[in-house]
């Protein structure tokens, strides 16, 4: 790497929006109505709390598709108002998994990659909080690396033939569809090249899905196999062997939002509290820290919003963003372990020690979601020309 030379990273310092602000006391008003009863370590679970009544309430309301077009029930907004109710739900500890991942990225990959009668038969929906996606890249023994994944689809007269499998799909179980990124080239040259994404109906016959418990005891990850499974010909999303480039813009989707830096924020919130009007030196020191991390971390992530509103695709800066997001993340139950030497538990009187114990146990997964560490790291390596 020449350090004479800048670096490529396209980060801007972005700001909102008039518009924007005028949103957050909106969803912030609805939050405020519907999450008054919910207990501290349930809104802990964030954007892992399944809960399709909200996900309707929030789509009756015009929270979901923010940024899409009207045609399709969206709502014409930008990029930044959209970023500003993502984070108001996060800081909130609102529900949103039902509709998360199809919000988020499934939405935005079929209206820019999906044909008409996609787009018309399942965005609708989405926006009105009423279908739900789940992810299908990761497989058995290919872990991050989506270049290696095995599951096929053979091309037929009668349609698409899908054998395979692919795990970590969150609320597959659950879920209507699947976006699914499945081989359909032959050879060694075909690593990248011969992948392609299909829009899968989860009530396809020969399509078992089976939840694996967390270590809360909680079932949001699936395996999902595929076995000689019948997909029509309209399934294929974009074009054929065209995957690996579409699915690079699905994840700056996936690995740029405030959910990378967020998901310990009720922890933070209870930190705070305990820490009292007049804390410690030592109690002090530390929130301040992990306030400034935060301050950056939104930045950063600020910055790409502002690009994906733009058109562009920041794959190298959203990688950044979400592996310095989940470092974050990951040290704050440590850290209140450390300020206050509290022993985690879901059955403690205090909230601090419930919300604790969720996170402690659950802020593992937060550097494999989205992509590993060591993925994600040499994304960036290569992208700084050290590989």
């Amino acid at each position: 790497m020449d350090l004479a030379q800048p670096l490529p990273f396209r980060f801007q310092l972005a700001s909102l929006p008039p518009e924007a602000e005028r949103l957050r006391h909106d969803i912030r008003a609805f939050l405020a109505e519907e999450l008054g009863g919910f207990a501290p370590e349930l809104k802990a679970q964030s954007w892992s709390g399944f809960n399709p009544d909200f996900s309707r309430k929030l789509g009756a309301r015009g929270f979901i598709g923010l940024t899409w077009p009207k045609a399709y029930g969206g709502h014409e907004r930008s990029a930044l108002e959209r970023y500003v109710v993502i984070e108001e739900l996060l800081a909130a500890g609102a529900p949103v998994a039902a509709h998360w991942v199809a919000d988020r990225q499934s939405g935005p990959l079929l209206l820019k990659f999906g044909s008409e009668e996609q787009r018309r038969r399942v965005v609708p929906g989405i926006a009105k909080g009423e279908t739900y996606f789940a992810i299908g890249m990761s497989e058995p023994d290919s872990g991050s690396d989506l270049a290696s994944v095995r599951t096929r689809a053979t091309r037929t007269n009668d349609g698409w033939r899908i054998n395979g499998t692919k795990l970590w799909s969150s609320w597959a179980h659950k879920a209507h569809y699947m976006i699914a990124l499945f081989r359909t080239g032959e050879g060694a040259d075909q690593r990248q090249m011969g992948l392609t994404q299909f829009l899968v109906d989860l009530a396809t016959p020969g399509i078992k899905i089976r939840p694996i418990a967390d270590l809360t005891g909680h079932e949001h990850f699936n395996e999902v196999v595929f076995d000689n499974v019948l997909l029509p010909h309209g399934a294929l999303i974009g074009a054929e062997g065209q995957g690996w480039a579409q699915v690079t813009a699905e994840l700056a989707y996936e690995r740029s939002g405030p959910e990378r830096f967020l998901s310990s924020m009720m922890l933070l919130k209870h930190l705070v509290a305990a820490a009292g009007a007049n804390p410690s030196e030592r109690v002090a020191i530390a929130i301040g820290r992990m306030t400034a991390r935060l301050h950056a971390l939104r930045k950063l992530s600020l910055s790409v919003a502002t690009q994906l509103q733009a058109g562009a695709n920041p794959a190298l800066e959203a990688a950044l963003v979400k592996d310095v997001g989940a470092v974050f993340e990951q040290e704050i139950p440590d850290i209140a372990h450390d300020l206050f030497g509290l022993e985690p538990s879901l059955k403690a009187d205090d909230a601090l020690r419930r919300v604790q114990a969720y996170l402690t146990q659950v802020s593992p997964s937060f550097s494999l979601r989205g992509g590993t560490r060591e993925i994600l790291r040499g994304i960036i390596a290569r992208g700084l020309g050290l590989r």
